[in-house]
């Protein structure tokens, strides 16, 4: 891969998720690929999983790590081009990503939408202008509409749990008082889609995703309904993509608890993490068996091993 910014990017999606499977068991077998070569991972938003999982597989593949928080540690970087710098950002990415791309090998960037403008986020500018302007593969660690390795780490932990051949995975809307992105649903969506699964999205009227990310996902309004027979529902809330990033509706009734969970036939729980307890989902699935929360973490690892190999072996 010369990117990893999407799905789009992946030639065969089978073989990706074994070579995660395969780097779980073997994590250093691929250690003399990253020698002497350096990523650098770019944070303009805050990480754990990502951070640290990222790190250790670069550190797997022999790499050598630099990280650093964008505005925190560095200066302000302005996106836009033509613009008359006279506001708080003190570097334009042209020169930011360029010298940044001469220093790496591999540039990793998370960067969240900013819910104010639709056009804006799904315009990925960030990575755009990265791509643009480092001279570097870049790697999505999180962008405005994606989080590629988290699917992919979700694809790992499916194929290692289910119990049938094609089993029926259910996204479910989840509560939440502030707006958050629909980044991890829309990549949910898109890697679901070529994946052997029987794939239903279900959500309140007024949170439909784009339907560029929906794909062939059957959408169910009434939740009940949407997890009978669910073999792995996959928790996680997302603003209004329609009203762009409101809040419409904040029922608790859509919260998962056992007595939901008791819908699915014996179905896993997945969400990926950080997790509000007893809001989003009760105490009882996250602590009781069929959570798979912390196994989907710990595969962000090997999503993240899986994924630096291929652009690795694209250099």
């Amino acid at each position: 891969m010369k990117h990893f910014l999407s799905i789009k990017d992946v030639t065969d999606l089978p073989q990706l998720i074994s070579s995660g499977i395969a780097a779980k068991k073997d994590p250093f077998a691929d250690q003399t690929l990253g020698k002497n070569k350096t990523i650098g991972l770019l944070f303009f938003n805050s990480s754990l999983r990502t951070r640290i999982s990222t790190q250790k597989a670069a550190q797997n593949l022999g790499l050598n790590v630099i990280t650093m928080n964008v505005g925190q540690d560095g200066w302000g970087l302005e996106m836009e081009e033509g613009v008359i710098m006279n506001g708080d950002k003190a570097e334009h990415v042209k020169e930011a990503a360029a010298v940044i791309g001469s220093y790496c090998d591999i540039i990793g960037i998370r960067s969240f939408a900013g819910l104010q403008d639709r056009d804006k986020d799904y315009s990925e500018i960030v990575f755009q202008q990265f791509k643009k302007y480092a001279n570097a593969p870049i790697v999505n660690l999180e962008s405005a509409t994606r989080h590629p390795l988290q699917s992919l780490a979700d694809c790992i932990t499916i194929e290692e749990f289910k119990l049938k051949k094609r089993p029926k995975v259910v996204l479910t809307w989840l509560p939440h008082f502030k707006a958050l992105p629909q980044a991890v649903a829309n990549s949910f969506c898109e890697w679901m889609n070529p994946m052997d699964v029987d794939f239903v999205i279900t959500h309140p009227e007024g949170y439909d995703l784009s339907p560029d990310f929906v794909g062939r996902g059957q959408v169910i309004y009434d939740q009940d309904t949407a997890l009978e027979g669910a073999d792995f529902v996959y928790g996680k809330n997302w603003s209004s993509y329609n009203s762009y990033g409101h809040v419409l509706n904040t029922d608790p009734s859509w919260m998962i608890t056992e007595a939901k969970m008791a819908l699915t036939d014996n179905g896993k729980f997945m969400h990926c993490l950080p997790v509000r307890r007893n809001m989003k989902v009760a105490d009882e699935v996250l602590d009781g068996p069929r959570s798979l929360v912390i196994e989907q973490a710990a595969n962000r690892e090997w999503s993240a091993q899986a994924a630096l190999k291929e652009v690795l072996l694209g250099l």
